[in-house]
């Protein structure tokens, strides 16, 4: 502000006008001081806040950008200033996607596990209660200051943490954006790769951004990784059969697979084509690599015991099966399952049982730690044999193998799609308001009115032609795009539905990391539920990303609700 003054003060100001637009709300004070400068208020064309603290990371996706939340909330600090600092901006940042959607929610927070005098509750239990809280101030604020903010609920918000789902950052998710981000060294959405030089010359990098905007990517990015393939080589072959030119060059090698070098020909041949033919070379390339990856590294096999872990079907002798005849499996990928394995089984990594897991593995003291503070993530592997409610509910202590995911009713086509994050039936239950409301109580205390029925908006008033349940394939692997070789401009079309036509929005906020396969189900949810679903976060981890933020916990100590002011 004061650099802004010093610009537009004085005889001769820097500019004719200024349009001042602040992304987030200022000061009173700073107000003050533009307004006493009676030389710079004519020439201030526009003085706005815009209310955009938080980064779009698609069109159901944000995140508020804390990169540090899980170490700032979850670590050990004498005092708590860091944690309340960082849930102070992450409340202010939460509030300001509805200020600028000038949408008023129900606002649900999942419950610390026991709020009675006889147990200990460590801060960490009350951040989905805190930062709903600091939600609502601010709220209550836009309510009085914003022109043309709701003053009655439009939607409904729900706030939980990542303990409530410690699986689905570590499990290999088996899509074509989240084996993308997890197998190909990605920074962001931006993959790297080598295309031939012109002329036979060095091989030149070009860097492609995996987003909205490349119809192919957004055809494929939830479909299962085989049926991308599958599609990008159909794609490939209907290109080469409608063009003539492109037959000439692939020549007479049928519908074999094509080079780099061969792609580059086709461009220079068609350069009427050559979008078409980069993005479909481009997706074939991708593909390609993640699918040699998956080989040469045995992921299918590892993938498949840790869907078995998730639903039961293998216990802790299959681990040790897998440790000790797999030897060359990854260290990172041994990390992962030993992880998955103590989310499901803690109490097998207390004292000795711990080590001797770990010597199985060779893992090093570096990975004891992660798998040691996801364990205290998810509450004292004591606690959970006692508690009554949340995490615990999970587990049958008495069974030899334990399920923390329900088989679901749809058929999936590919292997290794049975998994599914928690949020998929914490969404649905928001839905059909069916959520526990001592497990999930809401601020706004509802009014019968809306709860008397499940809302589901203008949408039950004109049920879909067709039930969706009815659909033997998951909505998210099925073929969407049109059947020419190279546009999915159909596509397009869909994810500029028109989302007025649907019920209240649905907007689900993970405090400590989202991961790829919790935004897909926003994604999957919103067509199934005809509700837009929308997925917020403190940051979006890919699964590596993930393990170093839990490698940086040192974790807390019991804390009693009388050092806390909630």
């Amino acid at each position: 502000v004061i650099m802004f003054l010093s610009d537009m003060s004085g005889r001769k100001p820097l500019y004719r006008k200024a349009f001042v637009f602040f992304s987030s709300p200022i000061a009173r004070e700073l107000v003050l001081e533009i307004k006493k400068d009676t030389l710079v208020l004519p020439r201030i064309g526009a003085l706005r806040e815009m209310n955009l603290e938080y980064f779009a990371i698609d069109s159901q996706g944000f995140v508020t950008n804390n990169e540090r939340a899980l170490e700032e909330l979850y670590g050990d600090e004498e005092n708590n200033k860091k944690a309340v600092a960082c849930l102070n901006v992450m409340a202010t940042r939460v509030a300001s996607v509805f200020a600028s959607l000038r949408e008023f929610p129900f606002v649900r927070f999942h419950a610390a596990r026991s709020l009675d005098a006889n147990t200990m509750t460590t801060l960490h239990d009350l951040i989905p209660t805190k930062l709903a809280a600091g939600v609502w101030d601010s709220l209550m604020k836009y309510k009085k200051s914003i022109p043309n903010f709701p003053q009655t609920e439009t939607c409904e918000l729900l706030i939980i943490d990542r303990t409530i789902d410690q699986i689905a950052p570590l499990i290999h998710e088996w899509t074509y954006d989240a084996m993308c981000h997890d197998l190909l060294n990605m920074e962001g959405n931006k993959y790297v790769h080598e295309i031939p030089g012109k002329n036979g010359g060095q091989p030149e990098r070009k860097e492609v951004l995996l987003e909205d905007h490349d119809p192919i990517w957004l055809e494929l990015r939830y479909a299962h990784i085989a049926d991308a393939s599958v599609r990008l080589h159909e794609k490939m072959t209907n290109f080469i059969s409608k063009n003539k030119a492109a037959q000439i060059q692939h020549g007479s090698r049928g519908s074999g697979e094509m080079s780099t070098r061969d792609l580059q020909k086709m461009v220079q041949a068609l350069p009427q084509y050559s979008e078409q033919i980069d993005k479909l070379s481009l997706h074939v390339e991708i593909a390609g690599k993640v699918n040699r990856i998956i080989r040469e590294s045995g992921l299918r096999e590892l993938g498949q015991l840790e869907q078995d872990l998730v639903f039961g079907d293998a216990g802790m002798k299959d681990v040790i099966k897998f440790l000790t005849t797999k030897e060359d499996t990854s260290r990172e990928n041994k990390l992962r399952l030993l992880m998955i394995l103590a989310a499901i089984y803690p109490e097998k990594f207390e004292g000795e049982k711990g080590l001797n897991l770990m010597k199985v593995a060779k893992l090093t003291n570096d990975d004891a730690i992660a798998i040691n503070n996801l364990r205290v993530l998810g509450g004292e592997p004591d606690a959970k044999k006692t508690s009554t409610s949340g995490f615990a509910l999970k587990f049958d202590m008495h069974k030899k193998k334990r399920a923390v995911r329900k088989n679901r009713a749809e058929e999936e086509t590919w292997q290794l799609s049975r998994f599914y994050p928690i949020i998929e039936e914490l969404v649905e239950k928001v839905s059909k308001n069916e959520l526990s409301n001592e497990d999930y109580p809401c601020l706004n205390d509802p009014s019968p009115s809306f709860h008397g029925t499940p809302y589901a908006g203008p949408a039950t008033q004109n049920p879909p032609a067709h039930s969706l349940r009815s659909r033997r394939t998951p909505t998210w692997a099925r073929p969407r795009g049109s059947d020419d070789g190279y546009s999915s401009d159909s596509v397009l079309k869909h994810t500029s539905s028109d989302f007025k036509k649907m019920g209240q929005r649905i907007f689900i906020f993970i405090v400590g990391g989202a991961t790829r396969s919790e935004l897909r189900i926003c994604h999957k949810l919103t067509n199934k539920l005809k509700r837009e679903v929308i997925l917020g976060s403190s940051s979006l981890d890919d699964p590596a990303q993930f393990i170093t933020k839990l490698k940086m916990l040192t974790m807390p100590q019991e804390l009693s609700l009388d050092d806390l002011q909630i």
